[in-house]
């Protein structure tokens, strides 16, 4: 058992957490930069207006990416399974 293997594994799962958190953040950040634009120019302070298209489009990002982000948590989850082996033996 080597330390490299362990070092291996939390770089693939940090990799993974930012690979998943951002299929669903960088959306809503594009959204909320959008509005924040329109609310710039037409001189609208309304803090609720940039709020409900956020979510709207966290919530289309988990519904459309929902499968892939199982299948990718699903796959890591299946190396780690097979890698009990190497790190046991």
């Amino acid at each position: 058992m080597e330390p490299e293997v362990f070092v291996d594994i939390l770089s693939d799962s940090l990799f993974l957490v930012i690979k998943l958190v951002s299929a669903i953040v960088i959306p809503g950040m594009v959204v909320g930069l959008c509005v924040a634009v329109f609310q710039a120019a037409t001189s609208i302070n309304e803090q609720t207006l940039s709020f409900l298209p956020r979510l709207i489009i966290t919530i289309i990002a988990l519904i459309f990416g929902g499968h892939w982000l199982t299948q990718e948590l699903m796959d890591f989850f299946t190396r780690l399974v097979e890698m009990i082996p190497e790190i046991a033996g």
